[in-house]
């Protein structure tokens, strides 16, 4: 089996209701297995529908968490995996661009650094980025800047206020997130991106809507989908 740390995180806006309808009548309205009730340090009681995804999962060790904001609701496949601590890898640009913005070392998705000519396997990494760029072409060297240039001790200011995951940045500055000292659950990524969507992270709203921006994929119909993707191989 090939071993694999998946991590999807969706989520059902109020804004999306063609992606709502569609999972109402799919695999949540289907799944055979009894939902759980799941209790957050708030003590607001979340329902969590535990579905049954094995054949999209054949020769991999994953899992797939989604919430519905509609209904307060968790669709989780492999909950224990869903609670279990991993790299973020590149899903921390998401995070490590709000710190930037929120210490002014980014000024907005236009905010450029210049390559300084080493050569990188992924051709889109070999040139000037933007905020904007570098998190479309994830290139690693841009987030490393931003977090050498942010600190040691505003990054674990920030990393603490934002409760993300372990909170451990001893890795060191440019690495601790790249199969390094970091570690965060899928459920703990999915619940600060709810935090982050929701406006409720202790970050400026204008700062958060950059953020948005950057990491929107699509924007047709009336629905909008984001999202940053995260590996754990060399490349991170």
């Amino acid at each position: 089996m090939k071993m694999l740390e998946f991590l999807l995180f969706a989520f059902v806006l109020t804004s999306m209701i063609g992606c709502s309808n569609v999972i109402k009548e799919s695999s949540v309205k289907n799944s055979s297995n009894p939902s759980t009730e799941l209790k957050e340090s708030n003590e607001v009681i979340e329902k969590v529908i535990n579905e049954e995804l094995d054949k999209y999962f054949t020769g991999f060790d994953g899992c797939f968490v989604l919430f519905d904001q509609n209904k307060g609701e968790y669709s989780i496949y492999n909950e224990a995996k869903s609670k279990k601590e991993i790299s973020p890898c590149s899903t921390f640009k998401i995070v490590n661009s709000l710190i930037g913005l929120e210490t002014n070392i980014l000024q907005g998705e236009s905010t450029t650094f210049k390559w300084d000519g080493t050569k990188y396997q992924i051709e889109s990494w070999n040139k000037d980025q933007t905020l904007k760029s570098a998190v479309s072409n994830s290139v690693v060297w841009y987030f490393q800047k931003v977090s050498s240039q942010v600190g040691k001790e505003k990054m674990q200011e920030y990393i603490n206020k934002f409760n993300y995951g372990n909170k451990d940045i001893s890795g060191g500055l440019t690495n601790f997130w790249l199969q390094s000292s970091l570690k965060i659950s899928p459920k703990e990524q999915v619940d600060m991106l709810r935090k982050f969507y929701e406006y409720q992270l202790p970050a400026s709203k204008a700062n958060i809507d950059i953020v948005k921006n950057v990491i929107t994929l699509s924007n047709e119909n009336g629905i909008k989908l984001s999202g940053k993707t995260g590996s754990g191989g060399s490349l991170l």
